[in-house]
Order: C-alpha cells, then sequence, then structure tokens
C-alpha cells in the first residue's frame, strides 16, 4: 500500500479540530513535500522526520512522498506533526503494520534521534477527543511524548498512550511481543488542598482582609487605594488561599489554557493561577495574540487571580482592554486569517498609591502633591474601567506602635471556611456565584428591604452613580447577606456594600 492515512489535531485557541495526515509515496524523482496550509514549524519537519527515521534504524523511501494536512484551510502549526508524518511514511512504505492506525490519534515532535519530544496544547487535544466520543464518535487511544502524559490524563475518560520514542510507538503496532505495548497512563492522584502563602502573616489590616473575604466569596473585583508598605501586595498574593476550593471542571479549563503556553505542570493541578504582569507589559501580553493566537494573562489567570500592581502606571490604552472581559468573561481575538475564543473569568485585584508620591493621608504629612497632581495621577484610570471593579477600599498605614503590638492575624484557612460557606449557598441558589448575576437575576435575588432600598437610593443621588455601580453594589451586598447566613439583604449588608464602593473620583 502506497497510501497512509493517520489522524492528529491542530490548534484553534481553545479548540482542537481533527486533522486527518494522508501519507503517499509515488514512482518519480525522490521529494518530499507538505501540503494543507502548513507553517514553517511543520515544514521544516521534513528533515526531522528523515534524520529520525534513518537514526531509528528505518529505510527512508527514495520516491515521491507528498503529506497532505486536511482541512486544508486550517493553519497548522509546531512539531505535533512529526510523529503521524514519520508513522505515515513507515504505513506506507510497509515497514510498519497500518490495520489499526485508525484507532489511534498522533502527536508528538521528533528529536532527530527519533526521541519524543512534549508539545503544547495536549489538554485541549484531549479535551476534543473526548468531545468526539461523547457526540457519538468513535472514541480513540491518543499515543503522545510520555512528558504530556499527566496532563492529558486528567481527561480521564480516554485512553492516553505515552511514549518514549519513535521505535516504541513502532513496536506497539508490530505486536510480536505483548510486553512491547504501550500502557495506558493513569493520572496521579490529586494532592490535598494547595499550599498557598496565609493570611496570618499580614498583620493588621482587618478592614482590608474583609473586603478581601467579600471578594472572594462572590467572585468580586477589588481595588486596593493606599501608601507604600500597608501590605497591598501581601494582602492580593495571599488572596488566592481564600477562594473556594476548585472543581474538577474549573481545574479542567484552567490546566488546558496553561497547556496551550507549555505552561502547565500536574504539580499545579487545583492551584488557583495567579498572574501578575509588570506595568510595562503591553495589550497583547494582556488579552493575547500574535500571528498564531495565544492566550494573554487575562486568560492564563482563568479560574484565578489577575494581580495589577501600581495601576495608574499601566498604559492607559493597555487597561482599556480589561474592559470587555471583564464584564463577559471571554476574549475574542480577531486577525486577519483567523479568530481565537479563550477564556478570561478571572478575579481582578488592582493595587494603587493615591498620588505620584504615595504619602498622600499618610501620617508623616510627607505629601507634597498639588491637586492637580493628584487628580492627574488618578485620572490615568478611566472612569468606565472604574466604574466595573465592584470593591474600592483605601488600605491605610498603621503606626509604628500598633504594628509591633499586633498578633497574627486571622489563618487563611478559617476565612476560606467561611468563603467556602458562602459559595455553596451562591450554587445552591443560583447555580453561579453573585458576580455572574444578570439584570434579571439581581431583581430576583438581590433585592434588599425597605430601609436598604431607600439607603441605597441615597447613596446612589449623592455618589452619582451609574446604573452599572448601583447594580454591582447590590450583588457585594448580597455576598455580604451570604457570609452572614442571612436569606434577605438588610440595611446593615447594604451599608457595609456602599463602604466598598469608595471611588477615587465621582463618576
Amino acid at each position: 500500500m502506497s497510501l497512509a492515512v493517520l489522524t492528529s489535531r491542530g490548534l484553534s485557541g481553545m479548540q482542537a479540530p481533527e486533522v486527518t495526515v494522508e501519507v503517499h509515496l509515488a514512482n518519480g524523482l525522490p521529494s518530499f513535500t507538505i501540503v494543507g496550509l502548513p507553517e514553517t514549524e511543520v515544514k521544516e519537519s521534513k528533515d526531522r522526520v528523515r534524520a529520525a527515521l534513518q537514526n531509528a534504524g528505518f529505510e527512508f523511501p527514495a520516491r515521491r512522498i507528498t503529506v497532505n494536512l486536511a482541512p486544508a484551510d486550517l493553519p497548522k502549526e509546531s512539531g505535533r506533526f512529526d510523529l503521524p508524518i514519520a508513522l505515515g511514511i513507515l504505513a506506507a512504505s510497509q515497514q510498519m503494520p497500518a490495520d489499526t492506525l485508525d484507532q489511534y490519534e498522533f502527536a508528538g515532535e521528533l528529536s532527530l534521534s527519533g526521541e519524543l519530544r512534549p508539545i503544547r496544547g495536549a489538554l485541549a487535544m484531549t479535551f476534543a477527543m473526548h468531545r468526539r466520543g461523547d457526540k457519538g464518535g468513535q472514541q480513540r487511544a491518543f499515543i503522545l511524548p510520555r512528558m504530556n502524559a499527566d496532563e492529558a490524563a486528567l481527561v480521564g475518560e480516554v485512553r492516553i498512550l505515552p511514549a518514549d520514542s519513535l521505535l516504541q510507538v513502532c513496536a506497539h503496532f508490530a505486536a510480536h511481543d505483548p510486553g512491547a505495548r504501550l500502557d495506558r497512563h493513569i493520572a496521579a492522584p490529586a494532592s490535598a488542598r494547595p499550599d498557598y502563602p496565609d493570611m496570618a502573616e499580614v498583620k493588621g489590616q482587618a478592614q482590608a482582609k474583609r473586603a478581601l473575604e467579600v471578594a472572594a466569596a462572590g467572585g468580586h473585583s477589588l481595588l486596593m487605594v493606599g501608601p507604600p508598605g500597608t501590605g497591598k501586595s501581601m494582602l492580593a498574593a495571599r488572596f488566592a488561599g481564600i477562594l473556594p476550593p476548585m472543581t474538577d471542571e474549573e481545574a479542567l479549563e484552567s490546566a488546558a489554557v496553561q497547556s496551550l503556553t507549555s505552561g502547565f505542570s500536574s504539580a499545579r493541578w487545583k492551584l488557583r493561577p495567579f498572574r501578575a504582569p509588570h506595568h510595562t507589559a503591553s495589550g497583547v501580553a494582556l488579552v493575547g495574540g500574535g500571528g498564531t493566537p495565544r492566550p494573554g494573562e487575562i486568560s492564563l489567570a482563568h479560574r484565578g487571580v489577575l494581580f495589577l500592581d501600581e495601576l495608574p502606571e499601566f498604559n492607559r490604552s493597555v487597561l482599556e482592554v480589561l474592559r470587555e472581559p471583564l464584564e463577559s468573561g471571554r476574549i475574542t481575538i480577531s486577525r486577519a486569517a483567523r479568530q481565537a475564543d479563550f477564556p478570561a473569568q478571572f478575579q481582578l485585584i488592582a493595587a494603587m498609591n493615591p498620588c505620584p508620591c504615595g504619602y498622600l493621608g499618610h501620617a508623616s504629612n510627607k505629601c507634597r502633591c498639588t491637586p492637580d497632581l493628584i487628580t492627574r495621577y488618578q485620572g490615568r484610570i478611566s472612569g468606565p474601567l472604574l466604574d466595573r471593579i465592584d470593591m474600592q477600599i483605601q488600605v491605610g498605614a498603621l503606626a509604628h506602635e500598633d504594628l509591633l503590638k499586633q498578633s497574627d492575624g486571622e489563618a487563611s484557612a478559617d476565612i476560606a471556611q467561611r468563603v467556602a460557606a458562602a459559595a455553596v449557598k451562591q450554587t445552591a441558589r443560583q447555580d453561579k456565584s453573585n458576580n455572574l448575576l444578570s439584570g434579571s437575576e439581581i431583581e430576583l435575588h438581590c433585592t434588599p428591604d425597605d430601609s436598604g432600598e431607600q439607603l441605597l437610593r441615597t447613596a446612589m443621588t449623592r455618589l452619582n452613580w451609574s446604573a452599572r455601580a448601583y447594580h454591582r453594589v447590590l450583588k457585594v451586598a448580597r455576598t455580604i447577606a451570604d457570609l452572614a447566613d442571612a436569606p434577605a439583604i438588610s440595611k446593615q449588608h447594604v451599608a457595609e456594600a456602599i463602604q466598598y464602593r469608595r471611588a477615587l473620583r465621582e463618576q
């Protein structure tokens, strides 16, 4: 047989469409051609495959070799097609059996010696295979490099067969010795609760810790404003440790995004992502992009925390790209030739100084910034973006005497218990966290009592809130009520929610 057909997977955003690898050997002058919209990495596989076959002891056919990667209109990138191309050449030249190839999918980059090197996107590819089986398609086994086995095996319904080299894969199909067949890889059992920095290490700042607890319980975004050295960064670094435990579905979603950048490790399974890009980051670094769209920081923080320190120091145009994903939880990257959609359901925690020197309102009275300088500094954050941040609090500096007297605060584990209990209430009531409630759901679940409604209307009039700000305060009040195990929102809950809406300026 001079034709072999195998199956692999491409990557398009979070999707992993099926790619058919067709290898045909024909008479004529020896040549090696790859068609099907291959990018540079795929075109270079010709040299890797040739060397790998020869160094593994196989004969490289001196014939006209044509490799077609279908569908032809889907761009193909990376070295993941090396393994199926090499196996296709061996099958088409009858150097290995080809009768069971349709029961498998293949992906792996080859070294010149025939060893298999890891690829990116293995978990996304396994997800796609699992969905195919759910829709009634034949569930195939997946042969891939051993270093990708742990992440791929997280989707337990798919049979993962890891291999170290091209020779091991060929021995699996030769089947002369049953002991040479590839064994199914089973994912390692999940460890105990991930180890995060402890909130008890932050002394004082009881109000800020309470605000973080409310934000964690309801999935709300938070801006901390205060002088340098007040613990804003320490609080943010410990925020992930009080979030509700990740469900299996959330952990798989987060791991799949990490897999697209080869950044996933099984040691970080069910560990909330914490991304803290520097203020010099570009818009593309934040939202993703490139010729072949890759996820940015907001997608890598999916189901975790995105911490933006020194918020006004970010380029304003960079901050503005956050407005849409903060509302929708997704980001769509459009290019002339393709479009990629990535999840971006993150919790935004931001920190900033109140003025250029940072000491406005500090007990030392060191600030000499003029009102005009302060206004311009705070004005680097646009009103529409500030309007989308649910909670905005002041983090004051502690006097040296008070700081030395402070004992260790409450441990993250104790706070996390209350947060998890509130999250369970929200799931039972509306099957989502409070920050994701729609307008109609807010009317259904977040209606305060009469005194609370009157207080909220007064605050909205005096502070000139937008409708969005009004709804966000209601959702925060609902979270505060959940933490208090209260079935209804009272005036007390509304008053606390209003205190968490201390905007830098009127909007």
